[in-house]
């Protein structure tokens, strides 16, 4: 009797035991899968921050690309603009530079010039160029009357001009191309009286020995041709003139 109680208690204590011992392993596997849980959701929840920071970061760099393309559209217009202002200022300048030159221009037809006539200097008043010119173009076209006109006007109206013995010389001209023989003589004499230095004084004499000759006075023609090469020896007058005695006989 003793014996089987000692037994039992034996048996029991070694259930006991075993089922303590069978326990602890169960316990611990428990214990595993939670960490492992654990550990899966917070590297879950870490790709889930990361992948929020990798698309905010790409929003960002999407914004500042966005940004960068309407900055260079921005520049883009702005070089645009930039040739606009540089193209309509060059426009201005241009309108200005040439403004200027033609404010000039007609500012010196206002005043007194330096000119070149017959190979003399001399100061050229407003309106003497163009109005010599326009009587030498009527003389030139054959339109002797008007040139006539014109060629007194400007002696009249120039009387210090340094075209004066040249318009009186092409004025002689005129009457003699009109056969007015003696006016044009009168003219031309005037020239070699008033500017005997001047280079269309023997032109002159010639002309006044031509009137003459066609008056039919050669005697009177052949004093003057020979005041020519006395006068003005080596010109061209004075060859012509030389040339001309020999048939004034």
């Amino acid at each position: 009797m003793l014996f089987r109680m000692s037994w039992l208690r034996a048996s029991a204590a070694a259930c006991a035991a075993g089922l303590t011992l069978a326990a602890v392993p169960v316990h611990a596997g428990v214990f595993d899968d939670n960490e492992a849980r654990q550990a899966i959701l917070d590297l879950r929840a870490k790709t889930d921050q990361q992948t929020g920071q990798i698309s905010a970061a790409q929003r960002t760099i999407l914004d500042q690309s966005n940004q960068l393309a309407t900055l260079q559209q921005q520049v883009a217009t702005l070089r645009g603009q930039n040739e606009d202002l540089a193209n309509q200022v060059a426009t201005l300048q241009k309108a200005q530079k040439d403004y200027y030159t033609d404010l000039n221009s007609r500012l010196q037809k206002l005043e007194p010039q330096q000119a070149t006539v017959d190979g003399l200097q001399g100061t050229v008043q407003p309106g003497e160029s163009d109005a010599f010119n326009a009587a030498l173009q009527q003389f030139k076209n054959g339109d002797f009357k008007n040139a006539t006109s014109s060629f007194r006007d400007f002696v009249q109206k120039f009387p210090q001009s340094p075209y004066q013995p040249t318009a009186q010389y092409w004025l002689g001209n005129c009457l003699y191309a009109q056969r007015d023989y003696k006016a044009s003589t009168t003219v031309l004499q005037g020239v070699v009286n008033n500017y005997p230095t001047h280079p269309r004084a023997p032109e002159a004499l010639l002309a006044i020995a031509q009137n003459q000759i066609e008056q039919g006075q050669k005697a009177a023609a052949r004093k003057t041709l020979q005041q020519i090469i006395a006068q003005y020896a080596n010109t061209e007058a004075a060859q012509t003139a030389q040339g001309k005695l020999s048939q004034v006989r």
